[in-house]
């Protein structure tokens, strides 16, 4: 007998509080790219700042969907059957990493808290949250027997 899958597939994806929990930290970390480049062209420190906090934010909300994304994918067979779901768990986790980093480059003060270093950082975490996007994104599941998306 023949089980229905899932209409929007077996990633992370499919569950509805990480997919939730995980746009807080894009959006956090993509605002940060945003607010040390507007930094970095004004030397304001109104950007410095809400760089810090954007970052602090997005941190703790990284580490609650990852932790959330951890119990999914240790718990449930289906979300580690994707050949991608480790390379997007290891580049997701890098993310987090470097964002850590670059809260703390960023609690330095003055320019040198954000350009270059912070900058940088905040440029590759970007990537990486792009890449990770890329490895779990829900591609259509191909049944073997008749060779069509299910």
């Amino acid at each position: 007998m023949q089980t229905a899958l899932p209409a929007s597939g077996f990633g992370l994806g499919s569950r509805p509080l990480y997919s939730l929990l995980v746009q807080f930290p894009a959006v956090c970390f993509v605002g940060t790219l945003i607010t040390d480049i507007a930094y970095w062209r004004t030397q304001s420190f109104m950007w410095e700042t809400f760089s810090v906090w954007l970052l602090a934010f997005g941190c703790l909300m990284a580490g609650l969907a990852g932790i959330v994304g951890l119990f999914t994918f240790l718990t449930n067979r289906h979300v580690r059957a994707p050949r991608l779901a480790l390379p997007h768990a290891l580049v997701s986790l890098a993310a987090a990493l470097l964002s850590v980093l670059n809260a703390f480059i960023h609690s330095r003060d003055g320019y040198t808290a954000v350009v270059p270093g912070g900058l940088t950082l905040s440029a590759v975490v970007v990537v990486l949250m792009l890449v990770a996007t890329f490895l779990g994104w829900n591609r259509p599941q191909i049944n073997p027997t008749i060779g069509v998306p299910r």
